[in-house]
């Protein structure tokens, strides 16, 4: 079972830390993600959460999240969180239908319907974009 990286409050993840707990290839996704945040005008913000006992990059566009990114052994994992009002436009989206699955049957967080996504390729980008466009 993959584990949760960038657990030390000591040490922030600068692009070299990130690019040691990755490895090439998962930091070459990482970039091309920042890059994607950057061109549709979202921020990132990297936080350590005590509660969680992680490091978490929260992407906002104003005020608004938009999106949590946490470092996995293998992956970035992405938590989108909607209203029942989103559901019918998700499921709308130009986006994998797995996810689309894995969000129908997803059970809500108080008001809120998590649709998680586990990217480990560049590929899942653009369902990783779709979905931020709608959300912001």
């Amino acid at each position: 079972m993959s584990q949760q990286l960038l657990r030390d409050p000591e040490i922030s993840p600068s692009d070299a830390v990130l690019k040691n707990e990755f490895g090439n290839s998962l930091f070459g996704v990482y970039q091309d993600l920042i890059q994607r945040v950057s061109t549709l005008g979202l921020q990132t913000e990297w936080r350590y959460y005590r509660d969680g006992k992680g490091w978490l990059c929260k992407i906002t566009r104003k005020a608004k999240t938009v999106c949590w990114l946490s470092p996995w052994e293998g992956y970035l994992q992405i938590g989108f969180y909607f209203t029942e009002k989103d559901r019918k436009e998700i499921m709308a989206l130009d986006i994998d239908n797995a996810l689309k699955t894995e969000f129908e049957s997803a059970k809500p967080i108080g008001k809120l319907i998590p649709l998680i996504m586990r990217i480990d390729r560049t590929t899942q980008l653009s369902d990783w974009q779709n979905i931020a466009v709608y959300k912001k």
